[in-house]
C-alpha cells in the first residue's frame, strides 16, 4: 500500500497496524526545549496528517472487506 505524505512524497506501507501505532505516538512528541516550538508544530502537522490518512485507509479497507 502507498500513502502520500504532507510533502507529496509516496510512502510505502507494509504493516498498516504498526504504521498507525507509530504515527499515533509520533504526533504527540515534543521537545522540552521551547526553542524547538516551530519545529514541533511542523512535525505535529506532518504526523497528524499521516495518522489521519492511515486510519482512513484502514477504515476503507475494513469497509470494502465487508462487502
Amino acid at each position: 500500500m502507498q500513502v502520500t505524505d504532507l510533502n507529496g512524497c509516496p510512502i510505502e506501507v507494509t504493516d498498516l497496524e504498526k504504521a498507525i501505532k507509530l504515527t499515533r505516538q509520533y504526533k504527540e512528541y515534543r521537545h522540552k526545549d521551547k526553542s524547538y516550538i516551530e519545529f514541533d508544530k511542523r512535525q505535529k502537522a506532518y504526523w497528524t496528517d499521516m495518522y489521519e490518512k492511515l486510519t482512513a485507509l484502514k477504515k476503507h479497507l475494513n469497509d470494502t472487506s465487508k462487502i
